[in-house]
Protein backbone atom coordinates (compact mmCIF):
# COMPACT_ATOMS: atom_id res chain seq x y z
CA UNK A 1 0.00 0.00 0.00
CA UNK A 2 1.56 3.49 -0.93
CA UNK A 3 2.87 6.00 1.70
CA UNK A 4 1.57 9.55 1.61
CA UNK A 5 3.75 12.20 3.14
CA UNK A 6 1.41 15.36 4.18
CA UNK A 7 0.76 18.76 6.10
CA UNK A 8 -2.71 19.74 7.16
CA UNK A 9 -4.31 22.38 9.07
CA UNK A 10 -6.42 21.85 12.33
CA UNK A 11 -10.05 23.29 10.94
CA UNK A 12 -10.34 24.24 14.34
CA UNK A 13 -7.20 26.47 14.62
CA UNK A 14 -3.95 26.48 15.65
CA UNK A 15 -0.39 25.28 14.09
CA UNK A 16 -0.42 22.75 10.94
CA UNK A 17 0.82 19.22 11.85
CA UNK A 18 2.67 16.87 9.19
CA UNK A 19 3.22 12.92 9.13
CA UNK A 20 2.50 9.90 7.05
CA UNK A 21 -0.46 8.05 5.96
CA UNK A 22 -0.65 4.54 4.33
CA UNK A 23 -3.73 4.56 2.14
CA UNK A 24 -5.05 3.15 -1.46
CA UNK A 25 -5.09 7.04 -2.66
CA UNK A 26 -4.52 10.30 -2.18
CA UNK A 27 -8.53 10.76 -2.06
CA UNK A 28 -8.76 8.39 0.89
CA UNK A 29 -5.55 10.59 2.97
CA UNK A 30 -7.77 13.54 2.30
CA UNK A 31 -10.96 12.17 3.64
CA UNK A 32 -9.59 10.47 6.27
CA UNK A 33 -7.69 13.55 7.46
CA UNK A 34 -10.96 15.58 7.07
CA UNK A 35 -12.60 13.13 9.32
CA UNK A 36 -10.05 13.97 12.56
CA UNK A 37 -10.77 17.61 11.91
CA UNK A 38 -7.60 18.39 9.22
CA UNK A 39 -7.45 19.97 6.07
CA UNK A 40 -4.75 19.05 3.84
CA UNK A 41 -2.31 22.00 2.43
CA UNK A 42 0.19 19.58 1.18
CA UNK A 43 0.10 16.04 0.19
CA UNK A 44 2.62 13.39 -1.74
CA UNK A 45 3.57 9.59 -2.45
CA UNK A 46 6.53 8.88 -0.74
CA UNK A 47 8.50 6.98 -2.69
CA UNK A 48 11.07 4.38 -1.96
CA UNK A 49 14.80 5.13 -1.93
CA UNK A 50 17.21 3.44 -4.10
CA UNK A 51 18.79 1.19 -2.17
CA UNK A 52 15.39 -0.43 -0.66
CA UNK A 53 14.67 -0.69 -4.40
CA UNK A 54 17.38 -2.58 -5.61
CA UNK A 55 16.45 -4.90 -2.71
CA UNK A 56 12.95 -5.36 -4.13
CA UNK A 57 12.97 -8.77 -6.21
CA UNK A 58 10.58 -11.83 -6.88
CA UNK A 59 12.19 -15.29 -7.41
CA UNK A 60 10.38 -17.10 -11.02
CA UNK A 61 7.94 -18.63 -9.49
CA UNK A 62 6.32 -15.39 -7.10
CA UNK A 63 6.56 -13.16 -10.62
CA UNK A 64 4.97 -16.88 -12.69
CA UNK A 65 1.99 -16.51 -9.75
CA UNK A 66 1.96 -12.50 -10.23
CA UNK A 67 1.36 -12.48 -13.77
CA UNK A 68 -1.21 -15.16 -13.65
CA UNK A 69 -2.74 -13.61 -10.82
CA UNK A 70 -2.82 -9.82 -12.54
CA UNK A 71 -3.74 -11.40 -15.78
CA UNK A 72 -6.75 -12.63 -14.69
CA UNK A 73 -7.77 -10.00 -12.58
CA UNK A 74 -7.41 -7.51 -15.72
CA UNK A 75 -9.43 -9.37 -17.53
CA UNK A 76 -12.07 -9.70 -15.02
CA UNK A 77 -12.36 -5.73 -15.42
CA UNK A 78 -10.45 -4.48 -12.71
CA UNK A 79 -8.37 -1.39 -13.27
CA UNK A 80 -4.72 -1.68 -12.86
CA UNK A 81 -4.76 -0.23 -9.44
CA UNK A 82 -8.33 -2.00 -8.32
CA UNK A 83 -6.07 -5.41 -9.51
CA UNK A 84 -2.81 -4.29 -7.46
CA UNK A 85 -4.69 -4.13 -4.55
CA UNK A 86 -6.07 -7.04 -4.27
CA UNK A 87 -3.07 -8.68 -5.34
CA UNK A 88 -1.77 -7.15 -2.28
CA UNK A 89 -4.03 -8.11 -0.07
CA UNK A 90 -4.15 -11.92 -0.75
CA UNK A 91 -0.27 -11.90 -0.63
CA UNK A 92 1.44 -13.34 2.32
CA UNK A 93 5.19 -12.78 0.94
CA UNK A 94 6.21 -9.58 2.68
CA UNK A 95 8.42 -8.92 -0.94
CA UNK A 96 5.77 -8.90 -2.82
CA UNK A 97 3.80 -6.48 -0.84
CA UNK A 98 6.71 -4.27 -0.81
CA UNK A 99 6.84 -4.67 -4.25
CA UNK A 100 3.27 -3.84 -4.98
CA UNK A 101 3.34 -1.58 -2.81
CA UNK A 102 6.13 0.54 -4.65
CA UNK A 103 4.54 -0.26 -8.36
CA UNK A 104 1.34 1.49 -6.68
CA UNK A 105 3.34 4.68 -5.47
CA UNK A 106 4.96 5.25 -8.32
CA UNK A 107 1.51 4.97 -10.60
CA UNK A 108 0.36 7.06 -7.94
CA UNK A 109 2.54 9.94 -8.82
CA UNK A 110 1.26 9.54 -12.78
CA UNK A 111 3.62 6.61 -13.94
CA UNK A 112 2.13 3.95 -16.34
CA UNK A 113 2.48 0.24 -15.30
CA UNK A 114 5.41 -0.46 -17.44
CA UNK A 115 7.06 2.64 -16.44
CA UNK A 116 6.73 2.01 -12.57
CA UNK A 117 7.93 -2.14 -13.11
CA UNK A 118 10.55 -0.62 -15.32
CA UNK A 119 12.28 1.29 -11.93
CA UNK A 120 12.11 -2.17 -10.72
CA UNK A 121 14.92 -4.30 -12.68
CA UNK A 122 15.67 -7.05 -9.97
CA UNK A 123 12.51 -7.83 -9.45
CA UNK A 124 11.19 -7.69 -13.93
CA UNK A 125 13.69 -8.61 -16.48
CA UNK A 126 14.24 -6.07 -19.25
CA UNK A 127 11.40 -7.92 -21.51
CA UNK A 128 8.79 -7.64 -19.04
CA UNK A 129 7.97 -4.19 -19.08
CA UNK A 130 8.55 -3.70 -22.47
CA UNK A 131 5.76 -6.26 -23.31
CA UNK A 132 3.33 -4.74 -20.86
CA UNK A 133 4.45 -1.09 -22.59
CA UNK A 134 3.22 -3.05 -25.34
CA UNK A 135 -0.23 -4.35 -24.03
CA UNK A 136 -0.55 -0.38 -22.52
CA UNK A 137 0.00 0.88 -25.93
CA UNK A 138 -2.69 -1.46 -28.07
CA UNK A 139 -4.90 -1.60 -25.53
CA UNK A 140 -4.45 -5.77 -24.24
CA UNK A 141 -2.85 -5.50 -21.20
CA UNK A 142 -4.89 -8.42 -20.12
CA UNK A 143 -3.83 -10.42 -23.14
CA UNK A 144 -0.27 -9.61 -22.98
CA UNK A 145 -0.16 -10.86 -19.38
CA UNK A 146 -1.97 -13.63 -19.93
CA UNK A 147 1.46 -14.53 -22.35
CA UNK A 148 3.49 -13.72 -20.40
CA UNK A 149 2.27 -16.07 -17.70
CA UNK A 150 2.64 -18.97 -19.94
CA UNK A 151 5.93 -17.97 -20.58
CA UNK A 152 7.38 -18.07 -17.30
CA UNK A 153 5.34 -21.34 -16.21
CA UNK A 154 6.72 -23.03 -19.30
CA UNK A 155 10.92 -21.57 -18.62
CA UNK A 156 10.15 -22.59 -14.91
CA UNK A 157 8.94 -26.17 -15.81
CA UNK A 158 11.93 -26.60 -18.16
CA UNK A 159 14.01 -25.35 -15.44
CA UNK A 160 12.43 -27.65 -13.31
CA UNK A 161 12.93 -30.82 -15.49
CA UNK A 162 16.24 -30.03 -15.74
CA UNK A 163 17.16 -29.66 -12.20
CA UNK A 164 15.43 -32.81 -11.55
CA UNK A 165 17.21 -35.12 -14.01
CA UNK A 166 20.45 -34.06 -12.47
CA UNK A 167 19.04 -34.38 -8.37
CA UNK A 168 19.83 -38.09 -8.81
CA UNK A 169 23.09 -38.71 -10.19
CA UNK A 170 24.23 -35.45 -7.99
CA UNK A 171 22.84 -36.70 -4.73
CA UNK A 172 24.13 -40.55 -5.71
CA UNK A 173 27.77 -38.87 -6.24
CA UNK A 174 27.87 -36.41 -3.21
CA UNK A 175 26.94 -39.37 -1.01
CA UNK A 176 29.69 -41.97 -2.24
CA UNK A 177 32.59 -39.39 -2.29
CA UNK A 178 31.66 -38.58 1.06
CA UNK A 179 31.62 -42.51 2.24
CA UNK A 180 34.53 -42.44 -0.04
CA UNK A 181 36.69 -39.83 1.92
CA UNK A 182 35.66 -40.93 5.08
CA UNK A 183 37.11 -44.63 4.28
CA UNK A 184 40.19 -43.18 3.23
CA UNK A 185 40.95 -40.50 6.38
CA UNK A 186 39.01 -42.60 9.37
CA UNK A 187 39.06 -46.83 8.11
CA UNK A 188 42.28 -47.06 6.35
CA UNK A 189 44.59 -45.54 8.29
CA UNK A 190 43.03 -47.74 11.05
CA UNK A 191 44.05 -50.89 9.34
CA UNK A 192 47.55 -49.65 8.81
CA UNK A 193 48.56 -50.85 12.12
CA UNK A 194 47.39 -54.73 11.53
CA UNK A 195 49.21 -54.26 8.09
CA UNK A 196 52.47 -52.86 9.56
CA UNK A 197 52.65 -55.52 11.89
CA UNK A 198 52.62 -58.40 9.43
CA UNK A 199 55.61 -58.97 7.72
CA UNK A 200 54.99 -59.70 4.32
CA UNK A 201 54.47 -58.33 1.06
CA UNK A 202 51.19 -56.67 0.81
CA UNK A 203 49.27 -56.85 -2.66
CA UNK A 204 49.70 -53.93 -5.21
CA UNK A 205 45.66 -53.33 -4.50
CA UNK A 206 46.75 -52.22 -0.86
CA UNK A 207 49.90 -50.72 -1.15
CA UNK A 208 47.84 -48.43 -4.16
CA UNK A 209 45.31 -47.60 -1.75
CA UNK A 210 47.99 -46.71 1.44
CA UNK A 211 49.28 -44.43 -0.40
CA UNK A 212 46.09 -42.65 -1.51
CA UNK A 213 45.42 -42.82 1.87
CA UNK A 214 48.68 -41.32 3.21
CA UNK A 215 48.24 -38.87 0.61
CA UNK A 216 44.80 -37.44 1.38
CA UNK A 217 45.95 -37.32 4.70
CA UNK A 218 48.67 -35.27 4.32
CA UNK A 219 47.31 -33.08 1.36
CA UNK A 220 43.69 -33.25 1.86
CA UNK A 221 43.07 -29.92 3.69
CA UNK A 222 45.70 -28.16 1.43
CA UNK A 223 44.15 -29.28 -1.45
CA UNK A 224 40.88 -28.19 -0.41
CA UNK A 225 41.87 -24.84 0.84
CA UNK A 226 43.44 -24.34 -3.38
CA UNK A 227 40.17 -25.12 -4.32
CA UNK A 228 38.16 -22.68 -2.23
CA UNK A 229 41.02 -20.22 -2.84
CA UNK A 230 40.80 -20.99 -6.80
CA UNK A 231 36.57 -20.91 -6.89
CA UNK A 232 37.08 -17.18 -5.70
CA UNK A 233 39.83 -16.29 -7.54
CA UNK A 234 37.51 -17.74 -10.86
CA UNK A 235 34.64 -15.63 -9.46
CA UNK A 236 36.77 -12.66 -9.13
CA UNK A 237 37.92 -13.20 -12.49
CA UNK A 238 34.12 -13.11 -13.76
CA UNK A 239 34.14 -9.59 -13.24
CA UNK A 240 36.26 -9.42 -15.76
CA UNK A 241 34.29 -9.00 -19.29
CA UNK A 242 36.88 -10.26 -21.74
CA UNK A 243 37.97 -12.94 -19.22
CA UNK A 244 33.84 -13.91 -19.20
CA UNK A 245 34.15 -13.69 -22.42
CA UNK A 246 36.21 -16.49 -22.85
CA UNK A 247 34.63 -18.59 -20.38
CA UNK A 248 31.78 -18.19 -22.14
CA UNK A 249 32.39 -19.41 -25.44
CA UNK A 250 34.60 -22.41 -23.68
CA UNK A 251 31.60 -23.91 -22.53
CA UNK A 252 29.74 -23.70 -25.97
CA UNK A 253 32.56 -25.60 -27.26
CA UNK A 254 31.86 -28.52 -24.63
CA UNK A 255 30.91 -31.59 -26.55
CA UNK A 256 27.93 -31.99 -24.62
CA UNK A 257 27.18 -29.30 -22.42
CA UNK A 258 27.66 -26.88 -24.78
CA UNK A 259 24.98 -28.17 -26.89
CA UNK A 260 22.48 -27.94 -23.48
CA UNK A 261 23.36 -24.44 -23.18
CA UNK A 262 22.92 -23.37 -26.94
CA UNK A 263 19.99 -25.12 -26.96
CA UNK A 264 18.46 -23.61 -23.60
CA UNK A 265 19.54 -20.16 -24.45
CA UNK A 266 17.93 -20.04 -27.70
CA UNK A 267 14.87 -21.31 -26.51
CA UNK A 268 14.69 -18.23 -24.25
CA UNK A 269 15.56 -16.02 -26.58
CA UNK A 270 13.44 -17.08 -29.61
CA UNK A 271 10.02 -17.71 -27.40
CA UNK A 272 10.52 -14.38 -25.69
CA UNK A 273 10.96 -12.71 -29.48
CA UNK A 274 8.05 -14.16 -30.43
CA UNK A 275 6.28 -12.77 -27.71
CA UNK A 276 7.27 -9.07 -28.13
CA UNK A 277 6.60 -9.12 -31.41
CA UNK A 278 3.63 -11.29 -31.33
CA UNK A 279 2.30 -7.81 -28.90
CA UNK A 280 3.05 -5.30 -31.51
CA UNK A 281 6.99 -4.35 -29.94
CA UNK A 282 9.25 -3.28 -32.77
CA UNK A 283 11.52 -5.58 -34.29
CA UNK A 284 14.46 -3.79 -33.17
CA UNK A 285 13.31 -3.21 -29.54
CA UNK A 286 11.96 -7.08 -29.19
CA UNK A 287 15.74 -8.13 -30.08
CA UNK A 288 17.16 -5.13 -27.35
CA UNK A 289 15.02 -6.55 -24.71
CA UNK A 290 15.11 -10.24 -25.99
CA UNK A 291 18.98 -11.06 -25.65
CA UNK A 292 18.54 -9.63 -22.06
CA UNK A 293 17.14 -13.05 -21.17
CA UNK A 294 20.03 -15.42 -22.58
CA UNK A 295 22.66 -16.38 -20.03
CA UNK A 296 25.93 -16.70 -22.34
CA UNK A 297 27.48 -13.35 -22.75
CA UNK A 298 28.34 -15.09 -26.60
CA UNK A 299 25.30 -15.87 -27.91
CA UNK A 300 24.21 -12.50 -26.25
CA UNK A 301 26.56 -10.37 -28.27
CA UNK A 302 25.48 -12.44 -31.30
CA UNK A 303 22.19 -11.37 -31.16
CA UNK A 304 23.16 -7.58 -30.10
CA UNK A 305 24.80 -7.88 -33.78
CA UNK A 306 22.67 -9.48 -35.89
CA UNK A 307 20.30 -6.58 -34.33
CA UNK A 308 22.74 -4.24 -35.75
CA UNK A 309 22.41 -5.62 -39.67
CA UNK A 310 18.80 -5.97 -39.24
CA UNK A 311 18.48 -1.98 -37.89
CA UNK A 312 20.95 -1.69 -41.77
CA UNK A 313 18.03 -3.35 -43.39
CA UNK A 314 19.16 -7.12 -43.34
CA UNK A 315 16.46 -9.76 -42.84
CA UNK A 316 16.59 -11.36 -38.80
CA UNK A 317 16.98 -14.78 -40.27
CA UNK A 318 19.80 -13.62 -42.60
CA UNK A 319 21.10 -12.07 -39.81
CA UNK A 320 21.47 -14.30 -37.55
CA UNK A 321 22.76 -16.89 -39.83
CA UNK A 322 25.68 -14.79 -39.97
CA UNK A 323 26.45 -15.05 -36.36
CA UNK A 324 27.00 -18.79 -36.55
CA UNK A 325 25.77 -18.89 -32.83
CA UNK A 326 22.03 -20.08 -33.22
CA UNK A 327 20.95 -23.53 -34.22
CA UNK A 328 19.58 -24.12 -37.67
CA UNK A 329 16.11 -24.70 -36.63
CA UNK A 330 15.89 -21.13 -35.39
CA UNK A 331 17.46 -19.51 -38.57
CA UNK A 332 14.89 -21.73 -41.13
CA UNK A 333 11.89 -20.96 -38.77
CA UNK A 334 13.04 -17.58 -38.54
CA UNK A 335 12.87 -17.33 -42.64
CA UNK A 336 10.14 -19.01 -43.24
CA UNK A 337 8.11 -16.58 -40.30
CA UNK A 338 9.55 -13.49 -42.89
CA UNK A 339 8.41 -14.87 -45.96
CA UNK A 340 4.79 -16.13 -44.47
CA UNK A 341 4.37 -12.49 -42.22
CA UNK A 342 4.27 -14.88 -39.43
CA UNK A 343 7.35 -14.31 -37.18
CA UNK A 344 6.03 -14.34 -34.02
CA UNK A 345 4.11 -18.16 -34.58
CA UNK A 346 7.46 -19.24 -36.50
CA UNK A 347 9.76 -18.04 -33.20
CA UNK A 348 7.48 -19.87 -30.68
CA UNK A 349 7.74 -22.85 -33.07
CA UNK A 350 11.15 -22.86 -32.69
CA UNK A 351 11.14 -22.23 -28.97
CA UNK A 352 8.88 -25.26 -28.88
CA UNK A 353 11.00 -27.46 -31.01
CA UNK A 354 14.04 -26.40 -29.18
CA UNK A 355 13.12 -27.42 -25.81
CA UNK A 356 11.45 -30.51 -26.56
CA UNK A 357 14.91 -31.26 -28.02
CA UNK A 358 16.86 -29.96 -25.04
CA UNK A 359 14.71 -32.12 -22.61
CA UNK A 360 14.81 -35.30 -24.85
CA UNK A 361 18.51 -34.81 -24.62
CA UNK A 362 18.77 -34.14 -21.07
CA UNK A 363 16.21 -36.97 -20.06
CA UNK A 364 18.58 -39.42 -22.21
CA UNK A 365 21.56 -38.34 -20.41
CA UNK A 366 20.35 -38.70 -17.15
CA UNK A 367 19.50 -41.64 -17.62
CA UNK A 368 22.38 -43.19 -19.01
CA UNK A 369 24.59 -40.70 -16.19
CA UNK A 370 22.58 -42.37 -12.82
CA UNK A 371 24.05 -45.80 -13.72
CA UNK A 372 27.28 -44.43 -14.76
CA UNK A 373 27.98 -42.90 -11.41
CA UNK A 374 26.31 -45.81 -9.12
CA UNK A 375 28.68 -47.94 -11.42
CA UNK A 376 31.45 -45.80 -11.28
CA UNK A 377 31.18 -45.03 -7.60
CA UNK A 378 30.34 -48.82 -6.64
CA UNK A 379 33.51 -49.91 -8.40
CA UNK A 380 35.69 -47.62 -6.06
CA UNK A 381 34.02 -48.88 -2.85
CA UNK A 382 34.86 -52.08 -4.10
CA UNK A 383 38.64 -51.72 -4.81
CA UNK A 384 38.60 -50.34 -1.52
CA UNK A 385 36.92 -52.90 0.34
CA UNK A 386 38.93 -55.71 -1.63
CA UNK A 387 42.24 -53.96 -1.08
CA UNK A 388 41.36 -54.08 2.75
CA UNK A 389 40.68 -57.47 2.78
CA UNK A 390 43.01 -59.33 0.30
CA UNK A 391 46.08 -58.69 3.25
CA UNK A 392 43.54 -60.20 6.13
CA UNK A 393 43.22 -63.25 3.67
CA UNK A 394 47.05 -63.43 3.49
CA UNK A 395 47.37 -63.00 6.95
CA UNK A 396 44.44 -66.38 7.73
CA UNK A 397 46.42 -68.26 5.54
CA UNK A 398 50.10 -68.02 6.46
CA UNK A 399 48.40 -68.48 10.29
CA UNK A 400 47.24 -71.92 8.97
Amino acid sequence: MPVFRYKAIPLAGGRSVSGKMDADSARQVRAQLKERGLLVSELEAEKAGASERSRLRLGNALLTSFSRQFSALLDAGLTVDEALNVLSDQSDNDREKRLIAALRTDIASGLSLSAAMGKLPKAFPSFYPTLIKAGEESGRLPSVMQRLAVYLEERAELISRVALAFIYPAVVFGVSALVIVGMLTWVVPQMVQVFQGAKQTLPLMTRILLATSAFVGEWGLWFLLLAVLGGVGFALAMRNEAFRLRVHAWRLRLPLFGRFERAANTARFSSTLAILVGSGVPLLSALAAAEGVMTNRVQRAAANAAAGQVREGMGLSRALAGTREFPPILIHLTASGEATGRLDRMLERAAQELSRELSRRIEAFTSLLGPAVVLFMGGVVLFIVLAILLPVFEINQFVK
